[in-house]
């Protein structure tokens, strides 16, 4: 039996807020209201078939719930990203159709965290910081390609990796995983 307890959750969808939830839920049942009650009253002719209409009403109460889940993911991925929440926030609700939220995701920047030998905001793709060269990732000291840190030897140039001096940290990383794996026998 599956335990959906265990299941880990995606750490993006834990970036939509309880308001944006809120709202979306909102969203669609009024938008089912209105479809479900309000149109069909004001109708002087007889509606398209009720398979039609299902797929019509659902369709575009899901549309408007996603909406309002989408506008909660960027105020919430905007800021992890030192990117103005407000302005996207703006030109998700101005441009329609759910072109702004497009234009985020093309325009985006990288996740953004902090070196932890001075603080200073780094992208996660960089390898060195660059106020105090603090080494923020496992690379190889010959091309600076992302390595990991059990590799002995770099994947791109075969470049011994032992001989760059990778900091303790990275090294325990290395040591760990290599311990966790089972050997063969």
């Amino acid at each position: 039996m599956l335990d959906i307890k265990n299941i880990p959750a995606d750490d993006d969808a834990r970036l939509i807020p309880i308001w944006s939830i809120v709202i979306a839920v909102a969203a669609f049942v009024g938008v089912e209201y209105y479809f479900w009650m309000v149109l069909p009253e004001q109708r002087h002719h007889p509606g398209p078939p009720l398979g039609f209409r299902i797929y019509f009403n659902l369709s575009w109460g899901l549309l408007a719930s996603l909406y309002f889940l989408m506008v909660g993911y960027v105020s919430k991925d905007a800021p992890r990203r030192a990117m103005s929440s407000r302005f996207w926030i703006a030109i998700c609700f101005v441009l329609p159709g759910g072109i702004g939220a497009v234009l985020y995701f093309l325009l985006r920047a990288p996740v953004v965290s902090r070196c932890p030998a001075c603080s200073t905001h780094v992208q996660s793709d960089f390898h060195f910081c660059p106020q105090c060269d603090y080494r923020l990732s496992a690379s190889c000291g010959n091309c600076f390609r992302t390595v990991r840190g059990s590799d002995q030897f770099c994947t791109q140039c075969g470049h011994e990796l032992a001989t760059d001096h990778m900091p303790a940290r990275l090294r325990m990383l290395g040591e760990s995983s290599i311990t966790e794996r089972p050997r063969p026998g």
